[in-house]
């Protein structure tokens, strides 16, 4: 970590809150494409003349894209100046998400979902770096949460959004306008964003580096497994809500208003509490999920405590700025390829909340029985972050991060 914080004042922005802004309004562009499809599954499936679940498909695709995309850009753009990787990958996307808006057909439409997942974790692994570069080494969590709150703000504005000219001008118009995002962040990181030192020793075999590296490796599944229960209660909040506690379908787009002012709330204090103390951070905010998770299992049995908890889940987001934080100060030389894995594992964690709520939900538990999948995977991601200080105090890497 030492290299990075020392070259990233050679790269502090005049204007390091216009620069953020910028690649926020990037994060907003991916957030909102990411999450808007759930919202547009039967219009979807309507027009392109399949069954809803079949829609799914493209929602993995996209996944798919976003695990692949993030190691291999990173190793082969290793040596690329990152203003002008952040520039390609926003016009990859625009192409993606415009091109998604044409497809003729169900499959095209798969693939080109995967296209546009491709740049995701890469672009806010890079972003992040920028971010955290252009401002003084101890405000570099609140950087990256301030550029995480362009993915937080999509979930409260961009998706329910999107849904809403979805369902009235049909579905290309979502993914045509994230298009026109991409393309105007693609703009704005050409004026706004500061140009940073290229590493001549930069090289992908380096980059890959990463993959081996302990401390990588442990936050990355911390990631992965301690995220895991915030997906885990938002991809069945809705059923939970409305078959448990007897919400009205009516209330649904409040229930994603009031989970994206949570997960805001979570990401801010989350930058500022891991700028104060790191490695104190990520254990207290996994112990708060650990609790808020469990409690929702009681609180969806009625209407508007479940919603307060809802809010209470979305701050879970908290996590996210410590953790990339965390990245950036174990990757030694392989910051570009940590940082944007982090993303990968997110996706990670997506997917397997998700499916290990299903198989509880399946095998014939309660709908709010999501949370106690949620407490389950934060202790899980608890274990795993004291098993890694244990590991780094008996086996110390012959490099120690400047925060440890």
């Amino acid at each position: 970590m030492q290299e990075s914080t020392a070259s990233s004042s050679q790269g502090l922005a005049r204007n390091p809150r216009l620069a953020e802004f910028v690649l926020a309004l990037g994060g907003f562009g991916i957030g909102t494409s990411e999450f808007v499809i759930m919202g547009l599954m039967n219009r979807i499936a309507e027009d392109l003349a399949i069954t809803v679940p079949q829609v799914g498909y493209a929602i993995s695709s996209y996944a798919l894209g976003v695990v692949v995309g993030a190691p291999l850009i990173s190793a082969l753009a290793a040596r690329v100046p990152k203003r002008a990787l952040l520039i390609a990958l926003m016009l990859v996307f625009a192409l993606g998400n415009i091109a998604s808006a044409m497809a003729p057909g169900f499959w095209s439409f798969v693939g080109l979902r995967f296209i546009a997942g491709l740049p995701h974790g890469a672009y806010f692994g890079i972003a992040a770096l920028v971010a955290a570069g252009a401002v003084p080494v101890d405000q570099r969590a609140r950087a990256i949460a301030r550029v995480m709150m362009g993915l937080t703000v999509a979930i409260l504005v961009g998706a329910p959004l999107g849904t809403w000219a979805g369902s009235f001008f049909g579905w290309q118009i979502a993914f045509a306008a994230v298009g026109g995002i991409a393309l105007l962040t693609a703009l704005l990181t050409r004026f706004y964003v500061p140009v940073q030192p290229v590493d001549a020793l930069a090289s992908p075999l380096r980059e890959l580096s990463a993959l081996v590296k302990q401390r990588v490796l442990v936050t990355l599944a911390i990631a992965c497994i301690g995220c895991g229960g915030m997906f885990a209660i938002f991809s069945y909040v809705m059923p939970t809500l409305t078959q448990q506690a007897g919400m009205s379908e009516a209330l649904g787009p409040l229930v994603l208003v009031i989970f994206g002012l949570g997960s805001i709330a979570g990401n801010l204090i989350g930058g500022r509490l891991a700028d104060k103390n790191l490695m104190r951070a990520i254990p207290s905010i996994l112990l708060w999920c650990a609790v808020i998770q469990g409690l929702f299992y009681f609180a969806a049995n009625h209407v508007w405590s479940g919603l307060l908890f809802v809010g209470l889940v979305g701050t879970s987001m908290a996590l996210a700025p410590s953790l990339q934080t965390r990245l950036m100060d174990v990757a030694e030389d392989a910051q570009t390829m940590a940082a944007s894995l982090n993303h990968a594992a997110f996706n990670g964690a997506n997917a397997l909340g998700a499916w290990l709520a299903g198989l509880v939900i399946s095998a014939g538990f309660n709908w709010s029985s999501t949370g106690l999948v949620g407490t389950g995977l934060a202790l899980c991601g608890l274990v795993l972050f004291a098993a890694g200080r244990w590991l780094e105090k008996r086996y110390p890497p012959a490099r120690v991060a400047a925060a440890d």
